[in-house]
């Protein structure tokens, strides 16, 4: 019979605290690539159902996920117009 291995724990798990961020959109500049709903790791923004004056619609935070954002910066790395950034939240 085969010993099941001890389940791994980090050491400092009780002193980690997860990172938070906001999201801003700057919506006229925004061109419906979809590229930061796409790829966002915790799955924070969906489509609006509203359009900018361009006639594009624009991310929003998701219902649900307000406190979902983990301010990794990657949405403000794939938007080609620089239509959206975040700012880390204490």
């Amino acid at each position: 019979m085969a010993r099941s291995a001890p389940i791994r724990q980090y050491l400092d798990l009780g002193s980690v605290t997860r990172p938070r961020g906001q999201v801003y959109v700057l919506t006229a500049r925004c061109k419906e690539c979809r590229f930061c709903i796409e790829f966002c790791p915790e799955d924070v923004l969906a489509e609006s159902s509203e359009t900018n004056a361009k006639g594009y619609r624009y991310p929003i935070v998701a219902a649900g996920k307000e406190f979902g954002c983990v301010n990794c910066g990657f949405c403000e790395i794939v938007c080609p117009e620089f239509a959206i950034y975040t700012v880390e939240v204490n």
